[in-house]
C-alpha cells in the first residue's frame, strides 16, 4: 500500500494497452473526441447531450487506464 506522500508515476504506455473489452484507452479517447467533430453543425439544443456523451466516454476511457495501471502496480 502506498502512502499519500508516495505518488505513483503515471505510465503513458498504459493508454495503449487493451482493456478487458479489447479497446485501448487511447482508442476510446480518440473515438470520444470524434463525437465533437461535427458538433458545430448540430443545433445548439443538441450540444449539451453531445458533450455529456463525450464526457462519459472520456471518463470511461480514463477508468480503463487506471484499471490497467492498478493491475501493474506492485502490492506491498
Amino acid at each position: 500500500m502506498t502512502s499519500p506522500s508516495e505518488k505513483q508515476t503515471p505510465n503513458p504506455g498504459m493508454l495503449a494497452r487493451q482493456a478487458d473489452d479489447g479497446q485501448s484507452a487511447i482508442d476510446a479517447i480518440s473515438a470520444a473526441m470524434t463525437e465533437l467533430d461535427d458538433v458545430r453543425d448540430q443545433p445548439v439544443a443538441e450540444h449539451v447531450q453531445r458533450f455529456e456523451n463525450v464526457h462519459s466516454a472520456l471518463t470511461e476511457a480514463l477508468s480503463k487506464a487506471d484499471h490497467l495501471q492498478s493491475q501493474n502496480t506492485p502490492r506491498s
